[in-house]
């Protein structure tokens, strides 16, 4: 037996029902949208990145604060010294010149030449600095070499949220070299500690995020130009004063190479 077939007036009369239901229900006034920002999403991204730092910077932080207690000094100096410093080569040399008994001048005018290179990076990293504010002093004062390699290889997640991603990567690699150096002053006043070849781990640091450059640029002529101004430097002025003559020569022929495309 077939079924009924189904009251026809009464079936418009449905329908005609149901889609003024839906007009109606379209007609109401909907709910206000916002923008979320992904802000979220710059900090997973800085922490990722700052991996390499993370391993190279606590063991080499424990090494300093570890000498650095080995003198006698209360562990706090040792984490006040790396908030307001944070210069790894140079607070490793202010202990060894603490330990010969140099006075504030000299140990300030070595730490001035020593840090010099950090005006090539600034250089090279200023236009990409908000043009003032909180943020570009802490960026200014925040750029090790580590950060230096991170911020000047590694492109934000987005343009509008460059400034906030390279504020995190500097404080996060600014927060392992202070968790370090406190770590190994109240490990170096517990207990005596043998440190040698621990400084071995900043140059693997350097070889790590060589090869993260590498893969980021994929253009061998930034690494030819800086192996051989390092190696002209070397021949030329000795180990000592290699560093800045290297980055002073690397930087003439990274101007003279942008003003050749200009």
């Amino acid at each position: 037996m077939t079924p009924a077939a189904p009251d026809a007036p009464a079936h418009d009369r449905r329908r005609r029902r149901t889609a003024a239901a839906w007009a109606t229900i379209a007609a109401l006034p909907t709910c206000p949208t916002f923008d979320v920002p992904h802000t979220t999403h710059t900090f997973p991204a800085a922490f990722r990145a700052t991996w390499p730092v993370l391993f190279g910077y606590v063991p080499l932080g424990l090494a300093f604060g570890v000498l650095f207690a080995q003198l006698g000094h209360p562990w706090y100096w040792a984490t006040l010294m790396a908030v307001a410093v944070y210069a790894g080569a140079a607070q490793f040399l202010a202990v060894g010149l603490l330990a010969a008994g140099a006075g504030i001048i000299e140990i300030g005018l070595t730490t001035l030449l020593l840090n010099a290179r950090h005006l090539f990076y600034g250089l090279s990293l200023a236009p990409r600095f908000p043009r003032g504010g909180a943020a570009r002093w802490y960026l200014t004062f925040g750029l090790t070499d580590e950060t230096y390699a991170l911020l000047a290889g590694l492109p934000p997640p987005a343009p509008e949220l460059a400034t906030r991603f390279y504020v995190q990567i500097t404080a996060l690699n600014q927060a392992y070299w202070v968790a370090g150096c406190t770590l190994g002053a109240l490990l170096g006043a517990a207990v005596t500690v043998d440190v040698q070849g621990l400084d071995f781990v900043l140059t693997a640091l350097f070889v790590v995020l060589a090869v993260e450059q590498w893969y980021a640029v994929r253009n061998p002529r930034p690494f030819l130009t800086a192996a051989g101004c390092g190696l002209l430097a070397l021949l030329a002025v000795g180990s000592q004063h290699m560093l800045l003559a290297a980055l002073g020569l690397a930087t003439l022929l990274l101007l003279l190479d942008r003003r050749s495309y200009a």
